[in-house]
């Protein structure tokens, strides 16, 4: 899901070398926190949070596809 995740964000931004995504257990399952520079927050988000919606129905329709649980956190 990590690597999916960075491609997505990577393709995305203007400065790919900044996006990270640390990867923690939470109550829940895994939980994925992307971080991305300053600029490039509003591409990640997108108007009225589209992108940043449909970023997370991706990921977790292919983490329920292996039976995972996956929440996706956009960090400043």
């Amino acid at each position: 899901m990590k690597e999916l995740l960075l491609y997505m964000a990577k393709n995305l931004v203007d400065d790919p070398d900044s996006v990270t995504v640390t990867e923690s257990s939470g109550e829940d399952g895994k939980v994925l926190e992307l971080r991305v520079a300053p600029g490039d927050m509003g591409k990640v988000i997108g108007r009225q949070g589209r992108i940043a919606k449909e970023i997370r129905t991706i990921v977790k329709t292919v983490a329920q596809r292996s039976g995972e649980k996956v929440s996706v956190e956009i960090v400043d």
